[in-house]
C-alpha cells in the first residue's frame, strides 16, 4: 500500500510539473511601449557625461607664474590681489618645499598668456614668467544650452 501511494504521489507531481511547463511555454512574447522622448533624454545625458569627462582631462597649455617665495603670507597676499584684479582667471597656490608659487590662468595659446604677462609685470616687477603646464579644459557652451 505504501508503494502504491508513493507511486501515485510521484505521478501526481510529474503531471503537475508538466502542466506548469506547458502553461509557461504558451506565452513568451513581450511588448514594450515607450515614449520616444526617453530616447532623446538618454542621448542628451550621454553627451553631457562625455563633456564632463573631457573637461576633467588636463591638456597642455600655459600658466603665468607671478611669484616664487618662501614667505607664505606674501604668497597669500599676492593670490588675494590677483583674485580681486582678475576674477575671470583661476589662481593657483602651489607649495614645493620650501617655495610657495603663485600661478594664474589656463591658456591654450601662448600669445594670450603673454598679453596678461605684460599687465602683470607692472604689478609684480620681481619676475613674471609664462610656464608650460597642464591646464583645465573649459567645456564649450552649446547654442542649445543657452535656452
Amino acid at each position: 500500500m505504501k508503494k502504491t501511494g508513493f507511486i501515485c504521489l510521484i505521478l501526481l507531481m510529474c503531471a503537475f510539473a508538466q502542466a506548469q511547463m506547458v502553461k509557461d511555454s504558451i506565452r513568451n512574447d513581450v511588448t514594450v511601449i515607450k515614449d520616444s522622448r526617453i530616447e532623446l533624454l538618454v542621448k542628451k545625458k550621454a553627451e553631457i557625461n562625455k563633456k564632463a569627462v573631457d573637461a576633467k582631462k588636463p591638456t597642455k597649455g600655459y600658466r603665468i607664474q607671478v611669484l616664487n617665495t618662501t614667505d607664505r603670507n606674501q604668497a597669500l597676499s599676492a593670490k588675494s590681489q590677483l583674485l580681486s584684479l582678475y576674477p575671470e582667471h583661476k589662481t593657483y597656490l602651489m607649495y614645493q618645499a620650501p617655495y610657495f608659487k603663485i600661478r594664474i590662468g589656463n591658456f591654450a595659446d601662448k600669445n594670450k598668456a603673454n598679453d596678461l604677462k605684460k599687465e602683470l609685470n607692472r604689478l609684480f616687477p620681481a619676475g613674471v614668467f609664462v610656464i608650460p603646464s597642464e591646464i583645465e579644459n573649459k567645456p564649450e557652451k552649446d547654442k542649445d544650452d543657452s535656452k
